[in-house]
């Protein structure tokens, strides 16, 4: 009776121990999966932190590369603003040039005609001179595309004529038109740059 009865406890016992083994080995197994599911989540969230730190890399050096173009662009801009700034400014200063010497040769021939009026005494030779110095002018004037407006004896034109005043016309036929010119006017190629002044009849 000893003897079974021992057996019995020994096998229970046995089989406790075996019941208990199980359960510590279940229990570390649950113990090991749950670090493997953490190092998993740890994983992943350092794959999309790496993702996100490459992205953000790619953006700063796209936003460095725009910003570095947009300070060149401007760098240029205002090197060519500061150099057309500058011609402008040297031809404004030298834009007459050509035309002054252009006319230099007939302030020389009125020069001439000055320091020999006192000493002329054929006046008609003088008239001449004059006469010759004007013409020189006009051609100076033509050549740079300035032309005198005709203006006596032609219909009065709004556009070219600046009436002073209005006067009877002495026939029919120049009614409405220029009786007199008071003051050249002139065209500097075709755009009107002083307007004739006229006497109209009416």
């Amino acid at each position: 009776m000893d003897k079974k009865s021992s057996k019995k406890e020994r096998a229970k016992e046995k089989a406790m121990d075996e019941q208990a083994a199980e359960e510590i080995n279940e229990m570390v197994e649950e113990n090991e999966d749950q670090p493997t599911e953490a190092n998993d989540v740890k994983k992943e969230e350092q794959v999309d932190e790496k993702a996100e730190q490459s992205e953000e890399a790619a953006i700063a050096d796209k936003l460095s590369e725009v910003n570095d173009k947009y300070l060149r662009l401007s760098a240029e801009y205002d090197n060519y603003r500061r150099r057309t700034l500058k011609e402008k400014m040297e031809l404004t200063k030298t834009a007459g040039e050509s035309i002054l010497l252009a006319l230099l040769p007939v302030i020389d021939d009125f020069d001439r005609a000055m320091a020999h009026i006192d000493d002329a005494k054929d006046v008609e030779s003088l008239k001449e001179g004059i006469k010759l110095i004007q013409t020189k002018f006009n051609d100076f004037l033509g050549q740079q595309g300035m032309k005198e407006i005709e203006a006596k004896d032609k219909a009065f034109d709004t556009d070219i004529h600046e009436a002073v005043t209005k006067i009877p016309a002495p026939s029919e036929e120049m009614k409405g038109k220029v009786i007199d010119c008071i003051e050249k006017g002139y065209t500097l190629h075709e755009k009107v740059v002083r307007f004739s002044k006229v006497v109209v009849g009416e």
